[in-house]
């Protein structure tokens, strides 16, 4: 189902009302009329310490409007993943979790297929949000995934602190690249040397250019959006991305990027004055520098690298699932789309308990109280549809029509809603993987003369396997694009 499938007739909805009992609002799925069901729902990172608090508000909304109530449990950041992976693989019985390996677990069949209760129960959402969020979680045919609606686009931007700025007068209107930001990063060696002109680590990852990728960044197979989007290519024999590798390891050469950066793990928190430029990830969502602002408790003003783009990344950016054997499908998909329709639920648990934590200004905005404290909210990321928040008062209303005009003019990848099925070359996958660990640090950080090392890489890439990677990603990509 592609571009808006979830669009119905009005006489395909009246009759679907008839079939419901015309918007009834008890007896889920697996009760008796006028039961209530509890849902356990999977979450990643830390319980808010008012999580018993949070949760009773937004139950007393959905046990009146569905008859669905919900219990969070919270799995550390460090755990979630092998924790998921157990339960996926063990078939453990669960109703609703934050998804782990989305499209590999799709494909096992490890997650209930979503389609048609979708329509059913989730229409409401999904006609208002952007058509990616459908197309961009479809695996093979079908929907599993009911996605968080936060940055439907995002591009790389290279991120600065403002204060240094503002103090040597720096002007960055002109920076498109890593090299036109040389001058200010000299300056910056020049006079703060506790301060590291350009904060990375062995986890950055260089932007090659407009580039989407089919197995994400960690694998060099990717569709150039600015030249033949039909053609699955290797960044790495581009122009372009051997551009960016030779500017970044000028900087190196010239001590404007940390000597270790292949192998650090520092962290350059945004609220202090550690770094003077980075690269950030920005989206709708944010408002530009807005959120990176508040989040560093200084200004921070960036420049874009490539451009905005709708990808398959941003549809899946978060999902929720609900297990194969649920006994409680029905119910799981009535409570995420009242979740994600409903502003106050939202609001509750992205802001914390209005009154104590902020109260409305206006229709639009709200205003942060003493009782907002961080480790009492939820966050919005990973929680909901973003759209129904109220925005901070310093959010204008220029502020929202530009999101709203570039969410309209970013560009849709060629490879959205494509997901490659690896069965016939899993091996291959993992000997390339191994190649990539070898040589990636080293050439992302600017280490290496790119001009030495990449040949030798991409050699090394191709013995492991690349190219049989690489004709049965086209064959694939090839029959999904005459189906599109």
């Amino acid at each position: 189902m592609k571009k808006g499938a979830l669009k119905f007739a009005v006489v395909a909805l009246a009759f679907l009302l008839v079939l419901t009992g015309c918007g009834s609002k008890k007896g889920a799925e697996g009760t008796g009329s006028g039961e209530t069901v509890t849902l356990q729902v999977y979450q990643i990172g830390d319980a808010p310490k008012n999580i018993k608090e949070l949760t009773d508000k937004i139950n007393t909304i959905s046990e009146k409007e569905i008859g669905v109530k919900v219990n969070f449990t919270y799995i550390g950041w460090g755990d979630y993943d092998q924790k998921m992976s157990v339960m996926v693989t063990a078939g453990d019985e669960f109703d609703i979790a934050f998804a782990q390996n989305y499209t590999v677990n799709a494909q096992k069949g490890a997650y209930a297929d979503l389609t048609d209760l979708a329509k059913t129960h989730a229409k409401e959402f999904f006609d208002s949000v952007d058509p990616i969020y459908y197309d961009g979680n479809v695996v093979n045919g079908k929907l599993y995934g009911f996605p968080v609606n936060g940055n439907v686009f995002a591009a790389q931007m290279l991120s600065f602190n403002g204060e240094l700025l503002d103090k040597y007068n720096l002007d960055i209107s002109n920076v498109k690249t890593y090299a036109d930001a040389e001058p200010m990063l000299q300056t910056i060696k020049d006079n703060e040397q506790q301060t590291v002109p350009f904060a990375i680590g062995k986890t950055f990852k260089a932007n090659l250019g407009n580039f989407d990728y089919i197995l994400g960044d960690a694998l060099p197979f990717a569709v150039n959006i600015d030249g033949d989007q039909t053609q699955i290519i290797n960044p790495f024999e581009t122009e372009v991305g051997m551009q960016r590798l030779r500017e970044l390891h000028d900087l190196y050469n010239k001590g404007l990027i940390p000597t270790d950066a292949a192998t650090n793990d520092t962290s350059y928190d945004l609220n202090n004055n550690t770094w003077f430029m980075r690269q950030e990830t920005q989206g709708a969502a944010d408002y530009g520098d807005n959120l990176l602002t508040q989040v560093a408790g200084k200004k921070i003003v960036s420049r874009p690298l490539n451009n905005n783009l709708k990808s398959t990344a941003q549809a899946q950016m978060a999902n929720f699932v609900v297990a194969q054997n649920s006994k409680n499908k029905e119910a799981a998909v009535k409570w995420l789309n009242l979740l994600n329709t409903n502003a106050e639920m939202m609001n509750t648990l992205v802001y914390g308990i209005e009154g104590e934590s902020w109260e409305k200004v206006g229709d639009k905005h709200l205003k942060f109280l003493d009782g907002y404290k961080e480790g009492f909210h939820m966050a919005a990321w990973n929680t909901g549809n973003s759209e129904l928040l109220l925005q901070p008062e310093n959010v204008t209303t220029e502020m929202i029509e530009k999101r709203e005009a570039d969410t309209k003019a970013a560009t849709v990848s060629p490879i959205l809603g494509f997901n490659f099925v690896t069965d016939s070359v899993k091996t291959e996958i993992s000997n390339v993987t191994n190649v990539v660990d070898e040589y990636y640090a080293v050439l992302h950080t600017g280490t290496v003369n790119p001009d030495e090392v990449v040949p030798t890489f991409i050699a090394k890439l191709k013995e492991a396997g690349y190219e049989t990677i690489q004709k049965e990603m086209q064959k694939q990509f090839d029959e999904f694009s005459k189906k599109a």
